[in-house]
């Protein structure tokens, strides 16, 4: 919940510069549901997608406040995010809510970036892999096939704001857990070729060490993303 929609356009117009040639990392930017309309227009004929932070499971209806999948389609989004730990936490969002609109998204023709991870109580319980384990299964329970569409961001959630770090050792075996779980719900195929990235305070600082990791294909960049500088030099890296 950051900038207007000037404050968008500006932070989008600043980043397609920069990256106006750049073709070694696929890149989205999700503002706002004000701001996607005008975003989208700003990066309109690049190759950078436009993608939502969150939308419902159902299609229309009396779900006040709430918006689809095919009106994101309407507006050209591509992705969108789903079960951000924020939303697990503030918005009691559950794996079968989660789950409900990875269903609807894929059917609206969107690719959902599907967020887990523990919290600092879980991993000092020594519990950070079950809940993890849990939550990736149950938020793609049933898709069949369509497991091959989704993206995954593994959150720490202590990581998150807090100057509290992940250590590369353990971002890696996570994401090197969270495929071995893929690989069993589906097979090592597709877990094999599922994007899973890293969304625990990645900056230009980590960002390299990260993103050089076997099992980490991608950041899901938040505080770093709100200024262009910084955003433009983590997808520098991503290559």
């Amino acid at each position: 919940m950051n900038k207007s929609v000037a404050e968008a356009v500006d932070l989008a117009s600043d980043i397609k510069t920069e990256l106006t040639d750049w073709r070694e990392a696929d890149v989205v930017l999700c503002p706002p549901f004000t701001a996607l309309k005008i975003v989208g227009d700003t990066i309109i004929q690049t190759h950078i997608k436009l993608g939502a932070q969150n939308m419902h499971w159902a299609s229309d209806g009396a779900y006040t406040g709430e918006i689809s999948a095919g009106m994101l389609r309407d507006i050209y989004c591509h992705y969108v995010i789903l079960g951000h730990s924020e939303r697990r936490a503030m918005f009691h969002e559950t794996d079968e809510i989660v789950n409900k609109k990875v269903k609807a998204a894929i059917a609206g023709n969107l690719f959902p970036i599907v967020c887990v991870g523990e919290t600092l109580q879980e991993r000092e319980a020594g519990t950070a892999k079950d809940i993890v384990k849990n939550q990736v299964v149950g938020s793609l329970a049933e898709l069949g096939d369509d497991i091959s569409k989704i993206i995954i961001a593994y959150e720490p959630v202590w990581a998150i704001g807090t100057g509290k770090n992940a250590t590369p050792e353990q971002a890696q075996e996570m994401h090197a857990f969270i495929r071995q779980v893929i690989s069993a719900i589906s097979n090592n195929e597709v877990a094999q070729s599922i994007r899973i990235q890293y969304g625990g305070s990645m900056k230009p600082t980590n960002a390299g060490e990260l993103l050089a990791l076997p099992d980490i294909d991608g950041g899901l960049i938040g505080g770093a993303s709100l200024d262009a500088r910084s955003f433009v030099e983590i997808v520098r890296l991503a290559k």
